[in-house]
């Protein structure tokens, strides 16, 4: 399944438009007011489906992740020279990136990848295609490349 994740370019706070591979709206995700990044995830019928919620006081940017009201877990960066690294502690999961952070690979505990985002370079605002192999995981992994995504604009590197 792709998904096509761009920020709009006119907002106040982070928003994003999800489409699928044929260009339909699948997500919007709004931004909300808040002591940290605080991204609300809707349906295409305006069904509140998830949140990712940044935790303060954390040496290293760490985000909840839930899914109808219920924590699914967080995922943390980890701190690394070279390549970025996240620990997701939900499924088993690991989260890798490139030295350039454009590319990014999700596994699970066997080595399969789960899903594989890569930056779009040369548009005006964030976008990232992201392949995932099981469509009952989208909304997993869209929190995960939100989190990514709002840990690096925490960290400038937007």
């Amino acid at each position: 399944m792709q998904l096509v994740f761009k920020q709009r370019f006119f907002s106040w706070f982070d928003s994003y438009d999800i489409y699928d591979g044929e260009g339909r709206t699948v997500y919007t995700v709004e931004g909300r007011l808040a002591w940290g990044h605080r991204l609300e995830i809707y349906g295409p019928a305006g069904d509140h489906l998830g949140t990712v919620k940044e935790e303060l006081l954390t040496l290293l940017p760490r985000f909840a992740l839930y899914a109808g009201g219920v924590c699914l877990g967080c995922i943390r960066k980890e701190f690394t020279l070279f390549r970025p690294r996240f620990t997701l502690d939900c499924n088993d999961w690991q989260v890798e990136g490139d030295f350039l952070q454009w590319e990014y690979r999700v596994t699970d505990g066997a080595g399969r990848t789960v899903m594989q985002a890569s930056k779009q370079l040369f548009r005006w605002t964030d976008t990232y295609v992201l392949e995932v192999a099981r469509a009952q995981d989208a909304l997993l992994c869209l929190m995960i490349v939100l989190a990514i995504d709002a840990a690096k604009c925490s960290a400038g590197n937007g």
